[in-house]
């Protein structure tokens, strides 16, 4: 992993971390920081008045009538949207589908590496009524399945590879491909483009295929979601954690970075030398939380097919307020269904850690990339 000198010290924690990984630890001159980073969540200082103190205040967590929390982003958002169950639509990344369309809707966002080198992302939109172009959209691998999973979202593609299938046949796996029996209803094509970056769906497409296949419209009962958000007057800051404003993943192909924006306090993404664009909005993307997420992975054949490990825990590294804290991950016990749970994430004090409201853009990585990764 390539750093400042300042922050060397800390990478060993994550090298040591009981999930990943026996890997080669960057050089340094410093002595090992002794402290832990620790999370600090602060709260807002109300403003100040010259009036009299007032007894009773309003809570700033309370809602209005027929809002509540987003599982996804942690904002208050209307009940008919954050019941709803989120979809996930599998992105095409390549350099020849860019810019994308309708991405910056989606309140989580997650990149993995496929065969080749290149990456794919998958959105969870849960807001996605005003929609009508979105994508372009690809084809599906196993392991953005097992993620969709854990925000009981919908999963949406466009074919898959033969690993995938018998996963995808699995009774509690609701898909909507576009080579199914709902592909016609929920995808079409465009002509700016050539095959296979041109389709997309939309608002439309979505609901009709839902109701086409009969899928079940909201989450199931106890659903409680993936993410831990901090108190709506609050925000997190990584008080103690290392200072961190510029990411790589270090992926070979898009070759994808962060920049921390401190007038914003988020971090905007760029990749293929230039800001990434949101072709609907003109916008770059921008994210509240940034997780860099190391899996263990192996190759499934000649043709460089991969599998990533979603269940056996790993190591995280967590930016927010331009700091980066560090901790572990784990898929919790579900009793009912193990491959419907959570990955739950862990500070190095074995909590489980709070992140901010708003975006949030996890960069899933193979464990054995850890040393490639630039932090500054």
């Amino acid at each position: 992993m390539i750093i400042k000198s300042k922050a060397k010290a800390l990478v060993s924690v994550l090298l040591s971390s009981a999930m990943i990984l026996s890997l080669v630890g960057c050089k340094s001159n410093e002595e090992p920081v002794a402290e832990k980073p620790t999370v600090e969540v602060k709260t807002e200082e109300p403003a100040s008045s010259s009036s009299e103190t007032i007894e009773e205040t309003t809570d700033p967590n309370a809602l209005a009538p027929g809002m509540m929390r987003s599982f996804l982003s942690g904002l208050p958002v209307d009940e008919k949207i954050g019941n709803r169950r989120p979809v996930a639509i599998m992105l095409n990344n390549l350099e020849a589908a860019q810019p994308m369309s309708g991405v910056s809707k989606a309140d989580v966002v997650y990149e993995y590496v496929v065969e080749g080198s290149i990456t794919r992302l998958m959105g969870l939109f849960e807001n996605y009524d005003d929609l009508d172009k979105i994508g372009s959209v690809r084809s599906c691998r196993e392991y953005f399945v097992y993620t969709a999973l854990e925000f009981d979202a919908i999963y949406m593609h466009f074919g898959q590879a033969a690993y995938a299938l018998s996963l995808l046949e699995e009774d509690y796996v609701d898909n909507l491909n576009g080579l199914g029996e709902a592909g016609d209803t929920c995808f079409y094509r465009t002509t700016d483009r050539k095959a296979p970056h041109n389709v997309y769906t939309s608002a439309k497409g979505i609901e009709a295929g839902i109701k086409k296949l009969g899928y079940r419209e909201n989450h199931y009962e106890g659903y409680k979601g993936k993410f831990k958000f901090c108190d709506l007057d609050k925000e997190v800051t990584n008080e103690g954690g290392m200072e961190v404003t510029h990411m790589e993943p270090k992926y070979r192909i898009n070759k994808p970075w962060f920049e921390y924006n401190p007038e914003t306090k988020k971090y905007d993404r760029f990749q293929y030398d230039g800001p990434q664009i949101d072709a609907e909005t003109g916008e770059q993307l921008s994210y509240d939380n940034v997780i860099f997420q190391y899996n263990f992975w192996t190759q499934l054949d000649e043709k460089d097919y991969l599998a990533f490990d979603c269940h056996s825990g790993g190591s995280f590294q967590y930016f927010t307020h331009g700091k980066m804290v560090m901790g572990t991950w784990q898929r919790e016990i579900n009793e009912d269904n193990y491959n419907m749970s959570a990955i739950r994430y862990y500070d190095q004090n074995g909590d489980e850690l709070v992140i901010n409201n708003g975006k949030t853009f996890v960069c899933v990585i193979q464990n054995t990339e850890v040393e490639n990764v630039v932090l500054k």
